[in-house]
């Protein structure tokens, strides 16, 4: 679904809640977000999908190096885990009793943060 003034995607999750793969190699992992990339719909999670980086010799390194690093997981392979239940779950939004928009759990029908 595509917005209409504001062309950047909307993604339910955000940096610092906590996901759990649900598709690819490292399903059944979770951890929390790092960084989210909404152009390309990428999300960073600490302890999933590691790549190695190999870095050429420097001054500094002179044999080089082998850096273990984070790489981005697609959103649709990820699911938020409730910070209440600690269960997957969907996200929607509704308006508080402030009148903001705030997101919230599809299972069990409470705010999230």
């Amino acid at each position: 679904m595509e917005r209409k003034f504001n062309k950047q995607p909307k993604l339910k999750i955000r940096k610092g809640d906590m996901v759990r793969v649900i598709a690819g190699d490292d399903r059944g992992k979770e951890g929390r977000v790092l960084e989210v990339n909404l152009a390309k719909r990428r999300i960073v999670v600490e302890g999933v999908n590691i790549i190695t980086k190999h870095l050429k010799p420097s001054a500094g390194k002179p044999n080089g190096e082998l850096k273990k690093t984070e790489a981005g997981v697609h959103v649709s392979n990820l699911a938020l885990i409730d910070p209440a239940s600690g269960k997957t779950t969907r996200v929607g939004r509704k308006l508080d009793e402030k009148g903001s928009l705030q997101r919230y759990s599809k299972k069990t029908g409470e705010f999230i943060k």
